[in-house]
């Protein structure tokens, strides 16, 4: 509605105003009471909690639900407005970005048929998607709802398979960035618009599923409660969710904090005690400890958002910035799995490195490893494959990588966390606790030595012998000795390390895309 209406006898202009009205949440407060009494918000609340305020612009506002031959027309108006989709341009962090900050913005209506999908609003997204190509708006896409609606009859339809959204969507992928929020139940094709965007923010509330309750016992699958589908529980395990919020308001929060990074660099922030860094990885070299705070401390105060906690957790993954900067960060956590390279593990990072490297985000590498995980287990998990797919994407990397060894850098698994050699990066640098090697270097005493070792009756006296030897192999493999060979290119104190990070950046420059190559970000 206008903010002043205007003073005007015009019928078609009445006819406008009296129609946009029944658009808008007050015009079925029943609707809305009652999305409010089972703890949610309206697809307009959560718009106008997103956008700067007056910068969205509608598209299709007076859509209604094609199903005039079975419902009058009056019905349809004032129950299914939209078909169901809210959706437009607008901005968002418009006081950091200026111009930069301009987006699209789309969200399924679960007060109108349950957020299922029709006609017209298929075609809505069509229209956004083809504008959000041409125009390359970074996008958010509330997508809470149903899948499709069966009881669309105004048009002739068979299977529907011909609809185009799902195909224009899936296009915009490494094009622009893509943020789904989900709150609630989201199903079938709308669960397939969140598994489609590069990142997927939920609250604790959702399940989300490929079929809802009606697919699965329609499948013969037996019957499940919706909320039992897909629980956050799993959701965020398995890494289908990048971030859990507690409710929409935060998830909301969440979003414009997520999607600052892609919109380009800030002032830069407050610079914690760097000093601190020289405490923060134990002597004791098989202690395992947090990598959390160390990515805290280099990074601009409050900056950091980690990404996919629950899954993976030997592999973190986080987005940051430095003097302002987005920076994308991977880290080995030696909390689990000993920071050992696992299927899923790779899988994180390498998507992850596709992410930044679509939307020329920096990237930090922080490693401490002892390698690919290893054993009958892992190999079942096709760890050949997996851990090989960090590689791969590590040595199709065109924005500036720097590498940091904190403590362990042994074997493949810490070429891997630094795109294939340790003069891949543009800048590879050691903390005085870091030992490098070509594999564990206790394994190797006991390779390399084996039959010495066997020839030793008393374990006691044996198992001395492997520590005063793995001792050796320490000393032997201190980064300074790496240094000294130029394996690496220093080893510094590590108060120094978020400065040398700043400096290597800013002699990168921008690196732009070559030739067209397309800039694919993979679901997973």
């Amino acid at each position: 509605m206008p903010a002043n209406p205007p003073e005007s006898d015009r019928e078609d202009l009445a006819e406008v105003i009296e129609r946009r009205a029944l658009t808008e949440d007050e015009a079925r407060p029943d609707a809305v009471e009652r999305r409010h009494a089972a703890g949610g918000r309206t697809a307009r609340e959560n718009i106008d909690d997103l956008v700067d305020p007056g910068s969205f612009v509608e598209y299709g506002r007076f859509a209604v639900a094609a199903q005039r031959q079975r419902r009058e027309l009056r019905e349809l108006i004032e129950r299914t407005p939209g078909d169901g989709l809210v959706a437009g341009t607008a901005r968002v962090n418009a006081e950091l970005f200026g111009e930069r900050s301009a987006c699209a913005v789309l969200s399924y209506d679960y007060t109108v048929l349950a957020g299922t999908q029709g006609v017209l609003g298929h075609r809505k997204k069509d229209r956004l998607f083809e504008l959000i190509e041409r125009m390359r708006l970074p996008t958010i896409f509330f997508a809470e709802g149903g899948g499709g609606r069966p009881g669309d009859v105004d048009y002739p339809v068979v299977s529907a398979l011909d609809t185009r959204a799902f195909a224009l969507w899936a296009r915009l992928s490494g094009l622009v960035p893509r943020i789904a929020v989900v709150a609630g139940r989201c199903f079938a094709g709308n669960a397939v618009i969140a598994g489609c965007a590069d990142l997927i923010v939920a609250t604790e509330n959702v399940s989300i599923g490929m079929g809802g309750p009606a697919m699965i016992e329609g499948g013969g699958l037996g019957r499940v409660a919706a909320d039992d589908v897909g629980p956050i529980e799993v959701q965020s395990r398995n890494g289908v969710v990048d971030v859990v919020a507690r409710d929409e308001s935060e998830a909301v929060a969440m979003t414009k904090r997520l999607l600052a990074y892609f919109q380009g660099r800030t002032d830069p922030g407050r610079v914690p005690d760097q000093s601190r860094l020289r405490d923060l990885i134990p002597e004791r070299h098989r202690r395992a400890y947090a990598v959390a705070p160390i990515v805290e401390t280099l990074a601009d105060e409050g900056s950091v958002t980690f990404l996919r906690e629950r899954f993976a957790p030997e592999m973190v993954t986080a987005l940051a910035r430095v003097e302002g900067r987005p920076l994308g960060v991977i880290a080995n956590d030696t909390r689990h799995m000993a920071g050992a390279i696992t299927s899923d593990a790779a899988d994180k990072a390498a998507r992850f490195l596709q992410l930044c490297d679509a939307f020329d985000i920096p990237l930090l590498s922080l490693v401490d490893t002892p390698g690919m995980m290893v054993g009958p287990e892992a190999e079942a998990t096709g760890l050949v494959r997996h851990t090989s797919r960090l590689l791969v994407a590590g040595g199709a990397l065109r924005v500036p990588l720097i590498a940091v060894v904190l403590r362990r850098g042994y074997g493949l698994g810490a070429q891997a966390m630094v795109a294939g050699s340790l003069h891949e990066p543009l800048l590879t640098v050691a903390w005085p606790t870091a030992h490098l090697g070509p594999m564990g270097l206790e394994g190797a005493v006991r390779l390399a030595l084996r039959k010495e070792l066997e020839a030793i009756e008393d374990e006691q006296e044996r198992e001395e012998r492997v520590r005063r030897l793995t001792a050796d192999a320490e000393r032997n493999a201190k980064a300074l000795n790496a240094a000294t060979i130029f394996e690496i290119d220093d080893v510094i104190d590590p108060a120094e390390t978020r400065a040398l990070i700043a400096a290597t950046l800013g002699a990168a420059g921008r690196v732009d895309a070559d030739g067209g190559r397309p800039r694919f970000v993979d679901t997973w």
